[in-house]
Protein backbone atom coordinates (compact mmCIF):
# COMPACT_ATOMS: atom_id res chain seq x y z
CA UNK A 1 0.00 0.00 0.00
CA UNK A 2 1.46 3.39 -1.04
CA UNK A 3 1.69 6.38 1.28
CA UNK A 4 -0.98 8.13 -0.77
CA UNK A 5 -3.34 5.17 -0.47
CA UNK A 6 -2.71 4.98 3.27
CA UNK A 7 -3.41 8.70 3.65
CA UNK A 8 -6.64 8.46 1.64
CA UNK A 9 -7.79 5.47 3.69
CA UNK A 10 -7.10 7.30 6.95
CA UNK A 11 -8.96 10.34 5.63
CA UNK A 12 -12.02 8.23 4.76
CA UNK A 13 -11.89 6.55 8.16
CA UNK A 14 -11.84 9.91 9.91
CA UNK A 15 -14.76 11.20 7.86
CA UNK A 16 -16.75 8.03 8.52
CA UNK A 17 -16.14 8.40 12.25
CA UNK A 18 -17.25 12.02 12.08
CA UNK A 19 -20.45 11.09 10.24
CA UNK A 20 -21.25 8.22 12.61
CA UNK A 21 -20.78 10.45 15.66
CA UNK A 22 -23.41 12.89 14.35
CA UNK A 23 -26.18 10.30 14.86
CA UNK A 24 -27.22 11.13 18.41
CA UNK A 25 -30.80 10.26 19.46
CA UNK A 26 -32.41 13.43 20.74
CA UNK A 27 -29.80 15.67 19.10
CA UNK A 28 -30.34 14.78 15.45
CA UNK A 29 -28.00 15.45 12.57
CA UNK A 30 -29.96 17.71 10.22
CA UNK A 31 -28.75 17.04 6.67
CA UNK A 32 -30.25 18.98 3.74
CA UNK A 33 -30.05 16.72 0.68
CA UNK A 34 -27.90 17.79 -2.27
CA UNK A 35 -28.04 16.63 -5.89
CA UNK A 36 -24.88 18.01 -7.49
CA UNK A 37 -21.58 19.67 -6.60
CA UNK A 38 -23.08 23.18 -6.54
CA UNK A 39 -25.90 22.28 -4.14
CA UNK A 40 -23.45 20.30 -1.98
CA UNK A 41 -21.22 23.36 -1.69
CA UNK A 42 -24.24 25.42 -0.64
CA UNK A 43 -25.07 22.94 2.12
CA UNK A 44 -21.50 22.83 3.39
CA UNK A 45 -21.09 26.62 3.19
CA UNK A 46 -24.15 27.03 5.41
CA UNK A 47 -22.28 25.16 8.14
CA UNK A 48 -23.86 21.72 7.99
CA UNK A 49 -21.44 19.03 9.20
CA UNK A 50 -22.18 16.53 6.40
CA UNK A 51 -23.88 16.28 3.03
CA UNK A 52 -26.50 13.69 2.11
CA UNK A 53 -27.56 12.96 -1.45
CA UNK A 54 -31.00 11.87 -2.60
CA UNK A 55 -31.57 9.63 -5.62
CA UNK A 56 -34.95 11.22 -6.41
CA UNK A 57 -33.11 14.52 -6.89
CA UNK A 58 -29.85 13.27 -8.43
CA UNK A 59 -31.61 11.13 -11.03
CA UNK A 60 -33.59 13.96 -12.71
CA UNK A 61 -30.57 16.27 -12.40
CA UNK A 62 -28.67 13.68 -14.46
CA UNK A 63 -31.53 13.27 -16.93
CA UNK A 64 -33.08 10.03 -15.63
CA UNK A 65 -36.06 8.82 -13.67
CA UNK A 66 -35.67 7.70 -10.07
CA UNK A 67 -35.81 4.01 -9.05
CA UNK A 68 -32.41 2.97 -10.40
CA UNK A 69 -32.94 4.22 -13.95
CA UNK A 70 -29.62 6.07 -13.68
CA UNK A 71 -26.67 3.97 -14.92
CA UNK A 72 -24.42 3.20 -11.93
CA UNK A 73 -21.40 4.73 -13.65
CA UNK A 74 -23.15 8.07 -14.00
CA UNK A 75 -24.48 8.04 -10.45
CA UNK A 76 -21.07 7.24 -8.95
CA UNK A 77 -19.36 9.83 -11.18
CA UNK A 78 -21.80 12.48 -9.93
CA UNK A 79 -21.25 11.31 -6.36
CA UNK A 80 -17.48 11.59 -6.81
CA UNK A 81 -17.87 15.20 -7.98
CA UNK A 82 -19.96 15.98 -4.89
CA UNK A 83 -17.37 14.46 -2.56
CA UNK A 84 -14.57 16.44 -4.21
CA UNK A 85 -16.57 19.67 -3.93
CA UNK A 86 -16.87 19.73 -0.13
CA UNK A 87 -14.70 19.26 2.94
CA UNK A 88 -17.32 17.43 5.00
CA UNK A 89 -18.40 13.75 5.00
CA UNK A 90 -20.81 12.71 2.25
CA UNK A 91 -23.43 9.99 2.59
CA UNK A 92 -25.02 8.72 -0.60
CA UNK A 93 -28.46 7.41 -1.48
CA UNK A 94 -27.62 4.16 -3.30
CA UNK A 95 -31.24 2.99 -3.63
CA UNK A 96 -30.94 -0.83 -3.46
CA UNK A 97 -27.48 -0.97 -4.94
CA UNK A 98 -28.17 -0.88 -8.71
CA UNK A 99 -28.05 -4.66 -8.92
CA UNK A 100 -24.37 -4.73 -7.94
CA UNK A 101 -23.02 -7.44 -5.61
CA UNK A 102 -22.37 -6.03 -2.11
CA UNK A 103 -18.59 -6.20 -2.43
CA UNK A 104 -18.61 -4.35 -5.76
CA UNK A 105 -21.07 -1.79 -4.43
CA UNK A 106 -18.79 -1.19 -1.44
CA UNK A 107 -15.78 -0.80 -3.73
CA UNK A 108 -17.57 1.69 -5.97
CA UNK A 109 -18.65 3.71 -2.94
CA UNK A 110 -15.08 3.74 -1.58
CA UNK A 111 -13.77 4.95 -4.95
CA UNK A 112 -16.20 7.86 -4.85
CA UNK A 113 -14.94 8.97 -1.45
CA UNK A 114 -18.37 8.88 0.20
CA UNK A 115 -18.40 7.39 3.69
CA UNK A 116 -22.09 6.65 4.23
CA UNK A 117 -25.02 5.30 2.26
CA UNK A 118 -28.74 4.62 2.23
CA UNK A 119 -29.82 1.13 1.17
CA UNK A 120 -33.52 0.42 0.78
CA UNK A 121 -35.49 -2.78 1.32
CA UNK A 122 -37.86 -2.70 -1.65
CA UNK A 123 -37.40 -3.47 -5.32
CA UNK A 124 -37.13 -0.03 -6.99
CA UNK A 125 -38.67 -1.36 -10.18
CA UNK A 126 -41.70 -3.14 -8.75
CA UNK A 127 -42.24 -1.45 -5.39
CA UNK A 128 -42.40 -4.81 -3.64
CA UNK A 129 -40.76 -5.29 -0.27
CA UNK A 130 -37.69 -7.52 -0.20
CA UNK A 131 -37.86 -10.46 2.20
CA UNK A 132 -36.44 -9.23 5.50
CA UNK A 133 -33.89 -12.05 5.77
CA UNK A 134 -32.69 -11.48 2.20
CA UNK A 135 -32.23 -7.78 2.91
CA UNK A 136 -30.47 -8.46 6.21
CA UNK A 137 -28.08 -10.81 4.43
CA UNK A 138 -27.45 -8.14 1.78
CA UNK A 139 -26.66 -5.55 4.47
CA UNK A 140 -24.43 -7.99 6.36
CA UNK A 141 -22.44 -8.74 3.19
CA UNK A 142 -22.12 -5.03 2.46
CA UNK A 143 -21.01 -4.39 6.04
CA UNK A 144 -18.34 -7.08 5.75
CA UNK A 145 -17.04 -5.43 2.56
CA UNK A 146 -17.29 -1.89 3.99
CA UNK A 147 -16.62 -2.09 7.75
CA UNK A 148 -16.33 1.68 8.27
CA UNK A 149 -19.19 2.95 6.08
CA UNK A 150 -22.16 4.47 7.93
CA UNK A 151 -25.15 2.40 6.76
CA UNK A 152 -28.59 4.03 6.83
CA UNK A 153 -30.99 1.11 6.27
CA UNK A 154 -34.21 2.30 4.68
CA UNK A 155 -37.42 0.54 5.70
CA UNK A 156 -40.26 0.81 3.18
CA UNK A 157 -43.18 -0.77 5.01
CA UNK A 158 -45.03 2.54 5.33
CA UNK A 159 -44.50 3.16 1.62
CA UNK A 160 -45.38 -0.27 0.22
CA UNK A 161 -47.13 -2.13 3.03
CA UNK A 162 -50.59 -3.53 2.32
CA UNK A 163 -53.96 -2.76 3.85
CA UNK A 164 -55.76 0.40 4.94
CA UNK A 165 -56.90 1.96 8.17
CA UNK A 166 -55.70 1.82 11.76
CA UNK A 167 -55.06 -1.94 11.81
CA UNK A 168 -52.84 -1.67 8.72
CA UNK A 169 -50.95 1.25 10.25
CA UNK A 170 -50.23 -0.79 13.36
CA UNK A 171 -49.13 -3.74 11.23
CA UNK A 172 -46.77 -1.55 9.21
CA UNK A 173 -45.37 -0.06 12.39
CA UNK A 174 -44.73 -3.49 13.87
CA UNK A 175 -43.07 -4.69 10.66
CA UNK A 176 -40.96 -1.53 10.45
CA UNK A 177 -39.68 -2.15 13.98
CA UNK A 178 -38.97 -5.82 13.23
CA UNK A 179 -37.15 -4.98 10.01
CA UNK A 180 -35.22 -2.18 11.66
CA UNK A 181 -34.01 -4.45 14.44
CA UNK A 182 -32.97 -7.10 11.90
CA UNK A 183 -31.02 -4.55 9.89
CA UNK A 184 -29.24 -3.20 12.96
CA UNK A 185 -28.30 -6.77 13.87
CA UNK A 186 -26.91 -7.15 10.33
CA UNK A 187 -24.68 -4.11 10.79
CA UNK A 188 -26.74 -0.99 10.02
CA UNK A 189 -25.88 2.16 11.98
CA UNK A 190 -29.18 3.95 11.46
CA UNK A 191 -32.69 2.95 10.33
CA UNK A 192 -34.73 5.08 7.94
CA UNK A 193 -38.47 4.28 7.93
CA UNK A 194 -39.52 6.28 4.87
CA UNK A 195 -42.94 7.95 4.40
CA UNK A 196 -43.70 8.54 8.07
CA UNK A 197 -43.49 12.35 7.82
CA UNK A 198 -47.28 12.62 7.97
CA UNK A 199 -47.69 10.29 10.92
CA UNK A 200 -47.90 11.02 14.60
CA UNK A 201 -45.46 11.70 17.39
CA UNK A 202 -46.55 8.35 18.84
CA UNK A 203 -45.47 6.53 15.67
CA UNK A 204 -42.05 8.19 15.66
CA UNK A 205 -41.51 7.45 19.35
CA UNK A 206 -42.62 3.83 18.85
CA UNK A 207 -40.07 3.42 16.06
CA UNK A 208 -37.26 4.98 18.07
CA UNK A 209 -38.02 2.93 21.17
CA UNK A 210 -38.78 -0.30 19.32
CA UNK A 211 -35.75 -0.28 17.03
CA UNK A 212 -33.38 0.78 19.79
CA UNK A 213 -30.89 2.40 17.41
CA UNK A 214 -30.54 5.78 15.63
CA UNK A 215 -33.57 6.58 13.47
CA UNK A 216 -33.71 8.85 10.42
CA UNK A 217 -36.92 10.76 9.64
CA UNK A 218 -37.54 12.67 6.41
CA UNK A 219 -38.91 16.19 6.81
CA UNK A 220 -41.28 17.24 4.06
CA UNK A 221 -43.81 19.96 3.30
CA UNK A 222 -46.54 19.94 5.92
CA UNK A 223 -44.63 17.68 8.31
CA UNK A 224 -46.68 17.61 11.53
CA UNK A 225 -43.64 17.58 13.81
CA UNK A 226 -41.14 20.41 14.15
CA UNK A 227 -37.40 19.81 14.35
CA UNK A 228 -37.66 20.32 18.11
CA UNK A 229 -40.45 17.74 18.38
CA UNK A 230 -38.51 15.23 16.31
CA UNK A 231 -35.54 15.71 18.63
CA UNK A 232 -37.76 15.26 21.68
CA UNK A 233 -39.05 12.00 20.17
CA UNK A 234 -35.47 10.70 20.05
CA UNK A 235 -34.78 10.99 16.31
CA UNK A 236 -31.07 10.90 15.43
CA UNK A 237 -31.11 12.15 11.85
CA UNK A 238 -33.38 14.43 9.80
CA UNK A 239 -33.16 14.54 6.01
CA UNK A 240 -35.25 16.12 3.25
CA UNK A 241 -35.31 13.67 0.35
CA UNK A 242 -35.97 15.43 -2.98
CA UNK A 243 -37.95 18.24 -1.32
CA UNK A 244 -35.32 20.97 -1.68
CA UNK A 245 -34.62 19.98 -5.29
CA UNK A 246 -38.34 20.17 -6.12
CA UNK A 247 -38.62 23.57 -4.43
CA UNK A 248 -35.63 24.87 -6.40
CA UNK A 249 -37.11 23.59 -9.67
CA UNK A 250 -40.42 25.26 -8.89
CA UNK A 251 -38.63 28.54 -8.18
CA UNK A 252 -36.68 28.21 -11.43
CA UNK A 253 -39.94 27.61 -13.30
CA UNK A 254 -41.25 30.91 -11.91
CA UNK A 255 -38.16 32.77 -13.09
CA UNK A 256 -38.38 31.27 -16.56
CA UNK A 257 -42.10 32.07 -16.77
CA UNK A 258 -41.30 35.68 -15.86
CA UNK A 259 -38.88 35.88 -18.79
CA UNK A 260 -41.48 34.31 -21.08
CA UNK A 261 -44.02 36.92 -20.00
CA UNK A 262 -41.63 39.81 -20.50
CA UNK A 263 -41.08 40.44 -16.79
CA UNK A 264 -37.81 40.95 -14.93
CA UNK A 265 -36.88 37.57 -13.41
CA UNK A 266 -34.57 39.29 -10.93
CA UNK A 267 -37.16 41.65 -9.47
CA UNK A 268 -36.86 41.64 -5.70
CA UNK A 269 -33.81 39.31 -5.78
CA UNK A 270 -30.39 40.46 -4.60
CA UNK A 271 -27.68 38.57 -6.49
CA UNK A 272 -24.01 38.43 -5.61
Amino acid sequence: MTNRTTTESAHRSARAATLRALHVPGTPAVLPNAWDAASARTVAAAGFPAVATGSAAMAPALGYEDHEATPPGEMFAALTRIVRAVDVPVTADLERGYGLPPAELAARLAESGAVGCNLEDSDPRTGKLIDVREQADFLAAFRQAAPEVVINARVDTFLYGSGEGAAADESRLAEAVARGRAYVAAGADCVYPISISGLSDRTVRSLVEGIGAPVNVAYGPGSPLTFEELAAAGVARVTFGPGLFIAVQQHLAGLVEAIRDGRDPYAGIALG
